[in-house]
């Protein structure tokens, strides 16, 4: 179905699509009759050979929804309905920024793939705050990370109290942290993705990680753009900071081997031209460390086997976007069906 409704879809603006889409979505979870069910029923797979215990937690399949794709936490239980075992919320920040100027979203339909240079857009975090104690307290069940970032105008060197507030306000509300240090779209980010302020960052959000006797896993998203030097130094960071794990990888800023004419456009780039190079950086990361902790599988799945794959090099878990906007929901049960 979705396969057939695709090419319509992708005549229009990717950014207009986005969220026709989410908010149909949204409308047929929320009031068509048995809409739930009928998501359920087409797209999930309950089976206890899915269910994965990672860093704490279970989850109830190891396909998850990468961040980005629901950035205020709006759509949170219609995307659960369609199968996913965790969903990923923000980049947010603590206060609302509407990001960089439009044409900010680009397809590259040859390449399977997709630019963009979104730039933290969100309604800060306090909104995301109260819609997430708001569902959590219908739906305690759904895994929702949070990741978090810093906002535009802050200047590198105070950078730590930004993931700091959103820290203390989603506490409570989600079940991990995700600290974006890599996104190419915010200026002097990646900065942050150096050894020293980046342990700087990490131990003062682990110093804040015990409250009431309860601390919530901090992972770390890493870019895909890293020499095996700097991955070196995230394997020794995560061991010396003590946080949960990795997420491998972001979006790339390297554009070897596209024919697309969007292939110059500023941005990050995500999808097939990264699926091989996300999981050397899984396979390389994994087996540096030993398989000392946890690593989250993201960047080009597109297909059951490339999940696998990313498994396979060691990955505990694995999230689609990229992949979900070119193959649909369905792309979701054929990979848990896989495993």
């Amino acid at each position: 179905m979705y396969q057939l409704i695709k090419p319509l879809f992708f005549k229009f603006d990717p950014e207009n699509v986005h969220h026709f889409v989410v908010t149909g979505l949204q409308w047929f979870h929320r009031y068509f009759p048995f809409g739930k069910k009928i998501l359920r029923a087409t797209y999930s797979i309950a089976d206890e050979q899915l269910t994965r215990e990672v860093f704490g937690i279970k989850f109830k399949n190891p396909v998850g929804l990468a961040a980005g794709f629901d950035k205020n936490g709006e759509y949170i239980a219609a995307l659960s309905d369609l199968g996913f075992g965790f969903i990923e919320v923000g980049t947010v920040t603590p206060l609302p920024q509407p990001g960089n100027e439009k044409p900010r979203m680009f397809r590259l339909k040859e390449d399977e793939a997709i630019i963009n240079r979104m730039g933290f857009n969100n309604k800060g975090v306090e909104v995301m705050a109260e819609r997430l104690r708001s569902l959590k307290a219908q739906a305690p069940s759904i895994v929702i990370g949070g990741n978090i970032g810093k906002n535009k105008v802050t200047p590198n060197e105070n950078a730590v109290n930004d993931y700091v507030i959103c820290f203390d306000q989603l506490f409570g509300v989600v079940d991990y942290f995700v600290v974006n240090v890599s996104s190419p779209n915010t200026p002097g980010l990646r900065e942050l993705q150096e050894k020293e302020p980046l342990k700087a960052l990490l131990n003062t959000l682990q110093q804040r990680n015990f409250k009431n006797n309860i601390s919530r896993p901090i992972l770390l998203k890493i870019a895909p753009d890293l020499t095996n030097e700097q991955l070196d130094d995230i394997v020794e960071i995560v061991k010396e900071t003590g946080i949960a794990g990795v997420i491998a990888t972001n979006t790339t800023i390297d554009r070897n081997g596209l024919h697309h004419k969007h292939q110059t456009e500023m941005g990050g780039l995500s999808g097939k031209p990264l699926t091989q190079r996300s999981t050397e950086v899984i396979r390389y990361l994994a087996q540096k460390a030993n398989h000392s902790f946890p690593i989250i599988g993201v960047g080009g799945i597109h297909s059951a086997q490339d999940a696998k794959d990313k498994i396979a090099a060691g990955a505990s878990l694995v999230q689609l976007y990229t992949g979900f906007i070119y193959e649909g929901p369905g792309l979701i049960k054929r990979i848990c069906k896989a495993l």
